[in-house]
């Protein structure tokens, strides 16, 4: 298994595989990966329709996934077949759904040296791993895990996009821009569009940045978590409902709910022993507006209530893993619990 960064590496040198799957939680970093592999090998031939096909991996087709690559490519050296979405290669599908992949597991020990097969599925949550069934292919295949960007790198990779486009952002409106912004990079494409629309012409501003900010899920959570330190049920169970109908899905909810404790919890404690805001900005590396809203809210709870609800987050979790409940219902629960006094 190899990371992004040598997985760029290798394509700049041309070291091909012919068989990749490619996972992770940014289907945009999937995507660009996938179009490097294309540059390389089809798109310069001048028959790329010819040369490249594509296939969603909702319903499995053994038979149409072999016949594809046996095609021999035209006027080109290779033919390149994209399998997207593959959930199939996920562990927690059907066992049935595991026997239906031997005969293409066997066939890919063997695959043709002018075809490239790529395989993608996208993480339910950024704590998914590649299972069993992706390490039962990796004597066949190369594997790429692709995480997503932080830091420097994150902001390198959307200025790129911006500077693409002819459109220059100052060093300021950009780590704006990133600070608010969700990481995942389909998001971000559409958000550079928009900025380099309603902009025109002219330099882009932090007003524009805040006028055009897309919704985002971690200030749904923020409000969430504020009204259970309210003990006001109906207010959370209304912010859950909304996340839920903007296409969240509550088992990442409750991740982001615990990830928020877990990030109070710890700002408590730092508190508590005399930290500052430019000292939690720097640590955890948070907008310093975003870093005062978390002391505020941190203030509402004691670090007995914060230990308390973590431990709540997890028994769900081990609830939802073990027993076949609603994980909604169980969401609702835990909010339900975590207003309960000892």
């Amino acid at each position: 298994m190899i990371t992004l960064e040598q997985f760029e590496k290798d394509i700049k040198q041309k070291k091909l595989k012919n068989f990749y799957v490619f996972c992770g939680s940014d289907e945009g970093l999937i995507k660009e990966c996938i179009e490097k592999i294309k540059k390389v090998t089809v798109e310069g031939s001048g028959f790329i329709d010819l040369n490249y096909a594509r296939m969603s991996g909702e319903k499995l087709d053994v038979d149409t996934v072999i016949n594809n690559c046996e095609t021999i490519p035209f006027m080109s050296d290779y033919r390149v077949l994209e399998v997207y979405r593959a959930n199939f290669l996920r562990d927690k599908n059907r066992e049935d759904k595991g026997k239906e992949i031997d005969p293409l597991r066997d066939y890919v020990k063997n695959i043709p040296p002018y075809t490239i097969l790529i395989m993608y599925y996208v993480f339910e949550d950024d704590r998914e791993k590649p299972g069993n069934r992706i390490k039962k292919l990796e004597k066949s295949c190369e594997v790429v895990k692709v995480d997503k960007l932080k830091g420097m790198g994150f902001q390198n990779k959307v200025k790129e996009l911006f500077d693409a486009r002819g459109k220059t952002i100052g060093k300021a409106e950009l780590s704006y821009f990133c600070s608010i912004i969700e990481n995942n990079m389909s998001i971000v494409e559409n958000e550079v569009e928009k900025l380099i629309l309603y902009t025109g012409d002219r330099s882009i501003t932090k007003e524009d940045i805040i006028k055009m900010a897309p919704y985002e899920k971690e200030s749904d959570i923020f409000n969430l978590v504020s009204y259970l330190s309210d003990r006001n049920i109906k207010g959370a169970i209304d912010t859950l409902n909304e996340l839920v109908y903007k296409g969240e899905k509550p088992h990442a909810i409750l991740a982001m709910i615990e990830r928020q404790f877990k990030l109070l919890f710890s700002i408590r404690v730092k508190m508590g022993k005399g930290a500052k805001k430019d000292d939690l900005v720097k640590e955890y590396r948070l907008n310093p507006y975003i870093a005062e809203k978390m002391m505020s809210q941190s203030k509402r709870f004691s670090e007995e209530t914060l230990r308390r609800n973590l431990e709540l987050c997890l028994d769900t979790e081990v609830e939802i893993k073990s027993k076949s409940v609603d994980t909604k219902n169980a969401v609702e629960m835990l909010m339900v619990r975590s207003m309960m006094k000892k």
